[in-house]
Parts: structure tokens; C-alpha cells; sequence
């Protein structure tokens, strides 16, 4: 057992969070608030997986494979939709197809990973794109970047959880 992968994970969870808010508050009502709001979520997750002696199994192969597949997938998706999109004359939905590739990403690492916490952690940003994609179609004003705040913010609370989480005994 090692507890890198934990902890691991929830820095880097944390480290996007945190990049989502930074370079997405940009005009919105509340901006410095949301930053440091973001920067004092980000702060605790890095005291709390100090602290931390959560502990989980080393990644499998498989996993590894699994781990390595989704990113270059998400490496490929993100500009290529981009793309697709900005042609399309729809350069607003592009944060929101951001969130949608991160989300679906994270969906595979439940079962590599044998961590559940995955599972709602990709629902929730899938969810949360397609809000904000409905939110841009419906000329909603900055749908996009609170689209992608909020999955700073939900990418937070996860890595929150990650770090806070009690180690598990083995079975």
C-alpha cells in the first residue's frame, strides 16, 4: 500500500481546480472573490493532504494503460472540438466541451482505479457542461465562464475529499 496515489490525485485535481477559477473568473461578478475563494480551497487541500495518511493500492498495469489512454484521448478531443466548434461559429461552447472531455475522462478511472469517487466526479462535470452549453445556446451572459468556475470549484471539492478521506482497512 502507498498513499502517493491519493494523495497524487487530489493535488492534481486541486492544481486544475485552482486553474480553472484563476483563468476563468476574468469579468465575472465577484471575480476576486471567486479567485480567493479558489486559492483558500486549494490552500486547505494542500494543508489537509499534508496531514494526510490516507493510504491506496499501487495502480495496476491496467490502470496505468487506462490512465495514460484518457489523457491523450482528452489531449486529442479538447483541440480538435475546439475546432470544430469555433468553425460551427460557436467559440462560447468551447469551455463547456472542455469541461464535458474532463468530465468523460475521469469516467474509465472508477473501475482502473477500483476508486468509485470517480464516477460522480465525471457525472458532475458532464452535468455541469451540458447546463452551460444550454446556458450559451440560450444566450445566457457568461454561461461559459461559469461553466468552467464551477468545475474549477467541483474539482476542488473533490481533491477536498480525496485529502480528507479516512485510509480504508485492507480487506
Amino acid at each position: 500500500m502507498e498513499k502517493h496515489g491519493v494523495r497524487l490525485g487530489s493535488l492534481v485535481g486541486a492544481v486544475f481546480g485552482l486553474v480553472f477559477v484563476l483563468v476563468n473568473a476574468a469579468g465575472l461578478p465577484g471575480a476576486l472573490a471567486l479567485r480567493a475563494l479558489a486559492v483558500v480551497a486549494f490552500a486547505a487541500v494542500v494543508a489537509a493532504l499534508a496531514r494526510s495518511t490516507t493510504e491506496s493500492p499501487a495502480p495496476t498495469a491496467g490502470a496505468i494503460r487506462t490512465y495514460w489512454l484518457c489523457v491523450l484521448a482528452e489531449v486529442l478531443a479538447i483541440p480538435v472540438g475546439a475546432q470544430v466548434l469555433t468553425g460551427l461559429d460557436e467559440p462560447d461552447l468551447v469551455l463547456c466541451w472542455v469541461v464535458l472531455v474532463v468530465g468523460v475522462h475521469f469516467l474509465p478511472f472508477a473501475r482502473a482505479f477500483r476508486a468509485p469517487v470517480f464516477t460522480p466526479l465525471g457525472l458532475a462535470l458532464v452535468l455541469l457542461a451540458m447546463v452551460g452549453a444550454v446556458g450559451v445556446l440560450a444566450d445566457l451572459d457568461d454561461a461559459q465562464l461559469w461553466t468552467a468556475v464551477g468545475a474549477g470549484f467541483v474539482l476542488l471539492a473533490f481533491a477536498a475529499y480525496g485529502a480528507l478521506r479516512r485510509p480504508v482497512a485492507p480487506a
